[in-house]
């Protein structure tokens, strides 16, 4: 499995970078999972989108998605000159807010709501759910060839529940929107600190940490995470590329 960072920045994205966007690749198979402002240009760095195999989203939230419109008028476009597609690109996501409705695209893309008690299979991956605690509704995402392990956190305040759903993951790619002392209980989201606790709870192999703050000196990120995981951690940067 390969995992490459497309964009890392929580809210909007830094001058000529990408909010939330990876690509996660296993047996020719390319899983988009959040599709955020700038990640459709960072995207062609590595592929043409029409080569996509599917998109999943962890919700609606413009730095996670403000990128689908476009992604559906590059297809539209590539209907009629390249032709690379025969069927609708599918596009998960869940079906609890009005952005759903955005997913399906004449016969373009496709919205599929995924059931997220259920194990969704999308080529060779396995993937499964855990709703976070953010103002809106919001999925973690576990991404499992069967043997490698991916886990997102998506966006999210810090909950030790979340380490039974990551338990022994390859890479843990957790959100680090703050730092060590502030309070994202109210806004959705986590400290370094605590994806560092995340990650020893659940004993992942590798962190990454990742929807960066757009404030202070990001390699405090690193150390502030360090202080409860052992295991190697990673800022995340764009074309990070993580094979496992």
């Amino acid at each position: 499995m390969n995992v490459t960072v497309l964009g890392c920045w929580g809210g909007f994205p830094k001058a000529n970078e990408a909010s939330s966007g990876y690509l996660v690749e296993h047996d020719g198979f390319k899983l988009l999972v959040d599709c955020g402002s700038a990640v459709l240009s960072k995207l062609q760095n590595h592929l043409k989108p029409a080569d996509l195999n599917a998109v999943i989203l962890s919700h609606y939230h413009a730095d996670h998605v403000a990128d689908i419109g476009v992604l559906q008028h590059a297809l539209l476009i590539d209907s009629f000159t390249s032709k690379t597609r025969e069927e609708p690109l599918a596009i998960y996501g869940h079906n609890e807010a009005d952005g759903f409705q955005t997913l399906t695209y004449k016969n373009i893309t496709k919205g599929v709501a995924y059931n997220p008690a259920d194990t969704l299979q999308a080529g060779p991956f396995s993937i499964s759910f855990f709703k976070t605690n953010h103002p809106a509704s919001c999925y973690a995402i576990k991404i499992t060839d069967g043997t490698d392990t991916v886990v997102y956190t998506a966006d999210t305040a810090f909950q030790r529940e979340l380490a039974s759903f990551a338990q022994g993951a390859d890479v843990l790619l957790a959100e680090s929107n703050l730092y060590k002392g502030m309070d994202g209980s109210s806004a959705g989201h986590m400290t370094a600190q605590e994806a560092g606790i995340l990650a020893r709870e659940a004993q992942v192999k590798t962190l990454v940490l990742t929807h960066l703050p757009h404030f202070g000196e990001l390699d405090q990120l690193v150390q502030e995470a360090g202080e409860e995981f052992s295991g190697p951690i990673m800022l995340a940067r764009e074309n990070l590329e993580i094979g496992f």
